[in-house]
């Protein structure tokens, strides 16, 4: 293995991200070659944790774009102060000079920064999320292919703005939608998946120390049961780390159809879903 990628490895544990060499390796190339990730997976697998994580052991700040339908880039690239321009118009065509007005009210003076732009001009370059991009329209990623192929936006009325050091970009999916093949070309792929049960223990571990080995392996087999089912809402390691959580402060030593009916609120987020699992038997559960 390569030294950096190794050394990224042991930084991403000491923040308590448990990443394998496949994936350290993207993040790495991604980093030396200047190029966005996409990363595609089921939901709770950490897709929105890892660009927390990669912001925290860079020291760098972590920028976080929400995508919903609809966004535009109003919200996502910049905007215009229109009440300030405004009231410059004004004052401009009081003072007789009214040819000023083009020029005076389009100036980056009046440019409001919203996540892209920001991101383009920060010092040191930061950690960019676009988070959950298939829930935006097709029309946003058009607006996003500028930016991931120059690090750069257009403004009509200044110009280009452009990173003068390439910022990690990471976009993330749970494929409600599939994404256009011009964005997919502009970004390193990977898939993130859910762990393997040593993975998933070692997680676990590392943010519930305190909890016995033998209940954390029981969790994981509980878990990873649950995803085999048919279920509305999966559980993800998010929702495995929260039912950890739980039985520590319930001071719990031992799964059991009692404890699991008590806390399964943690891991379950539906009541189609709680109602499958107590029709499966819970038994299944704790004695998996």
């Amino acid at each position: 293995m390569n030294e950096e990628i190794k050394i990224l490895q042991e930084e991403m544990r000491r923040a308590r991200y448990v990443a394998d060499q496949a994936l350290t390796t993207v993040l790495y190339l991604a980093e030396r070659l200047g190029r966005s990730i996409l990363m595609e997976g089921p939901a709770g697998v950490g897709k929105t944790e890892l660009a927390k994580v990669m912001a925290e052991i860079r020291g760098v700040e972590l920028i976080r774009l929400q995508c919903y339908e609809g966004l535009d880039a109003a919200h996502a690239l910049y905007d215009w102060d229109y009440p300030k321009q405004l009231l410059t118009a004004r004052t401009v065509i009081e003072g007789q000079d009214q040819g000023k007005i083009s020029t005076d009210i389009y100036t980056e003076e009046y440019l409001i920064e919203r996540p892209l732009l920001k991101t383009l001009r920060r010092e040191p370059s930061p950690v960019l999320l676009i988070d959950e991009v298939d829930r935006a329209d097709e029309e946003f990623e058009a607006l996003l292919l500028e930016f991931l192929a120059e690090f750069q936006i257009t403004i009509p009325e200044i110009g280009s703005f452009r990173a003068q050091n390439p910022p990690m970009v990471i976009l993330t999916s749970n494929r409600t939608r599939d994404l256009s093949d011009a964005l997919r070309r502009r970004c390193l792929y990977f898939w993130l998946d859910y762990p393997s049960l040593e993975r998933e223990v070692e997680i676990i571990k590392l943010r519930v120390p305190g909890l016995a080995e033998e209940l954390i392996r029981q969790i994981v087999r509980a878990v990873r049961q649950m995803r085999q089912w048919s279920l509305l809402k999966p559980p993800g390691m998010a929702e495995s780390i929260d039912w950890a959580q739980a039985l520590e402060e319930l001071d719990t030593g031992k799964l059991d159809e009692e404890i699991i009916s008590h806390t399964l609120g943690c891991v379950l987020k539906t009541q189609e879903d709680m109602e499958f699992v107590y029709q499966k038997g819970l038994t299944l559960l704790w004695k998996s």
